[in-house]
């Protein structure tokens, strides 16, 4: 048990790390190229607003990713394909409950659940930042 768990934090460790990175890295870009000043008018607000989203819908595949890696590697499935799709209603707490991990690893699924409920939160917050950034500035006055 103490095995999987170490293993839990540090595939959520390697799951932050994807988050933080990728989010890091988009905020850079744009305060490089200032992409925000970019977007005005609602067809380029929504246009970005997508590529927000889509930029973290990929990062949240990546750690999904991760995690199913881990579970084919190590045998808890026979092959990437289910280890993909239980790791994926695992992150999302989806869970539907009609793949189970081993009896010996079902604490990692708990953690993995937890892991893409925080994960997913950051994006949240950071879909939020963006969209209300991006409505103040077009609301002020020129």
């Amino acid at each position: 048990m103490i095995q999987n768990l170490i293993t839990a934090f540090s595939l959520m460790a390697v799951c932050v790390s994807i988050h933080a990175g990728g989010l890091a890295l988009l905020i850079a870009l744009w305060k490089k190229k200032r992409l925000m000043s970019l977007y005005t008018g609602t067809a380029q607000i929504t246009l970005l607003l997508v590529k927000v989203a889509a930029w973290m819908i990929l990062l949240h595949l990546l750690q999904i990713m991760v995690w199913a890696v881990y579970f084919f590697a190590s045998g808890a499935f026979d092959d990437l394909s289910t280890s993909f799709y239980f790791s994926s209603v695992t992150y999302t707490t989806t869970g539907f409950g009609d793949v189970l991990l081993p009896d010996d690893r079902r604490l990692m699924g708990g953690i993995q659940s937890l892991t893409g409920i925080l994960m997913c939160g950051v994006s949240t917050g950071l879909f939020f930042a963006v969209f209300s950034r991006t409505l103040a500035k077009n609301a002020a006055p020129d």
